[in-house]
Formats: structure tokens, sequence, C-alpha cells
């Protein structure tokens, strides 16, 4: 239901407070299923970083959706074909939950017997994730760490935005022949 809300809605600012609330829902599920990491980078990543780099770009660009002067055949056209892409691709791979697949007979046992004693970390999954697999997660980390660095450097560029300032006080700089009001000084914005 949520991601229908979020698809209808024309207010980007409810769009992107409804996807955190999505993730942060998601976190408490995978809280609930006894996955604690899977959910902290949820709440992490989902409800608090991409929220915040949403919120960052709306107040570039506003908080209402325009409609486009178009219809949008082209990418509603490349969205089905790469959704038919997909799932012709899932049609080779083994069903869900089969016990014979390949999966469950070579590397999920070791886990599930040994980790605990290798590992001594009674959570199978985190066992998984910190020790087996530790170079892949720190590769992820780097991975989302970078994207961050770089949606945050591109969110930088371009003019800083031009203070606000109260009626009386344009009229007063306004008044005194200010074409554009520089910038305050410590002490009107309040910081001598």
């Amino acid at each position: 239901m949520t991601a229908l809300a979020i698809v209808r809605l024309r207010n980007l600012f409810a769009a992107v407070m409804l996807s955190g609330i999505y993730s942060l829902l998601s976190a408490g599920l995978y809280v609930a299923l006894d996955a604690v990491d899977v959910a902290f980078t949820e709440a992490a990543v989902g409800a608090g970083i991409a929220t915040v780099l949403m919120l960052g770009t709306l107040a570039i660009v506003g908080h209402d959706e325009h409609k486009p002067g178009h219809q949008p055949i082209l990418p509603l056209f490349v969205v089905l074909v790469t959704g038919a892409i997909l799932i012709y691709g899932t049609l080779d791979m083994p069903s869900f939950g089969n016990p014979d697949d390949p999966i469950h007979h070579h590397v999920a046992p070791r886990y599930i017997e040994q980790s605990g004693e290798e590992i001594g970390v009674p959570n199978i999954v985190t066992s998984v994730l910190a020790s087996y697999r530790g170079y892949d997660t720190m590769g992820e980390t780097t991975v989302i760490f970078t994207a961050v660095v770089g949606v945050l450097l591109l969110l930088s560029r371009g003019e800083r935005p031009r203070r606000v300032w109260s009626g009386e006080e344009r009229e007063r700089r306004l008044g005194a022949g200010e074409d554009d009001p520089p910038e305050p000084s410590s002490e009107e914005a309040g910081h001598g």
C-alpha cells in the first residue's frame, strides 16, 4: 500500500516521507525475523541517509512534481522490456525453498553447523557477514560510502541559496539602494 501511495503522490515531500516510513517499517520487520544486522542497515541507509539525501535534493528542486509535456511512452516501453528480461532470467533458477537446491548442499550446512564454534557469534547471519564474507561486506560499505560522497558533491555544486530577508529588513536594505542585500554579518545571523 505504501508503494502505491508513493507512486500516486504529486507532492514529492510526502513521497520522501512515505519512503522513509516504508524503510523504517521494513527494518522493524527484519528485527521481528531476527535479522538485526539487516534491520540496522535498512534503518541507517533506507530510513536515514536516503531520506536525508532526498530531502536535500528537494530543497534544491522543489516539492511538487510537474506534469510532463508529453506522454511517457518510451520510458514505459523500456521498463516493460527490462522487466520481461529480468523475469525471463529468473525462469532458470531453482524453485524457492526446495531442499534439493545446490545451495543447500554445499556451504549452507557448514555455516549452520560450525559457525557458532568457528566464529563464536550465535547469530549465523552476523557470523557470515562479519567473518566469512568480511571483505565482501567491507567492499559493500565502501561502495555505499562512495555513493553518499558522490551525491553530496553533486548536491553541493552551483550557487548557494541566498539569504531570505524579512519584509522590514528587505525594505530597509533595498531602500538604502542595495540591489542585492549582502550576506548578514555574524551578529545579524545571531552568532555574535
